[in-house]
């Protein structure tokens, strides 16, 4: 299938395009959303029911200080008919938040330092820490004015049994 989408965008038959420009952290991306609505490049197309749209985004990223760019294009499916600013928006909304949940992961439980590779051992890690992420998110614990930070708050759970029950009860 992969490869009929992207024989699907060699041809230049698209039905939409959309072009973001952003300027963030040194760097500057621009994002080219291009939409296929023809099924038809789908060489066994009676296994993908309900799909409607070929997706690609090509990004452009060119770091600011050294005028370096690198490209990458991905391919994405999808059930829903829009617009190639809608999908662009989508896809880019789905990574911020993706990578906003993988710095807190590594930033409170140093997942990049992980050595676990044993079996299925760094998935499930993996599993458990977004679990206790999401109920320290929960706990509101304020000092003063102050809100306690994620790392702040696991440590506290491992030191302090009844830290540990106050969050776990907040979450039932």
């Amino acid at each position: 299938m992969h490869d009929d989408i992207q024989e699907a965008f060699k041809q230049g038959r698209t039905d939409g395009t959309d072009i973001q420009t952003h300027l963030d952290h040194g760097r500057i991306e621009k994002r080219t959303c291009r939409i296929i609505t023809d099924m038809g490049w789908i060489c066994n197309e009676q296994d993908w029911q309900g799909l409607k749209t070929l997706i690609e985004i090509t990004s452009e990223r060119t770091i600011k200080a050294t005028s370096v760019t690198v490209t990458q294009t991905r391919h994405y499916i999808s059930s829903a008919v829009s617009t190639a600013q809608k999908f662009n928006e989508a896809v880019r909304e789905h990574w911020g938040i993706e990578n906003r949940l993988h710095w807190v992961l590594d930033v409170t439980f140093g997942e990049d330092g992980s050595t676990k590779r044993a079996g299925t051992s760094a998935e499930n890690f993996s599993f458990m820490n977004k679990m206790a992420v999401n109920l320290l998110y929960q706990y509101n614990d304020k000092r003063g004015a102050r809100k306690v930070s994620m790392k702040t708050k696991r440590k506290n759970a491992g030191w302090n049994n009844d830290y540990l029950i106050a969050i776990l009860a907040n979450s039932v």
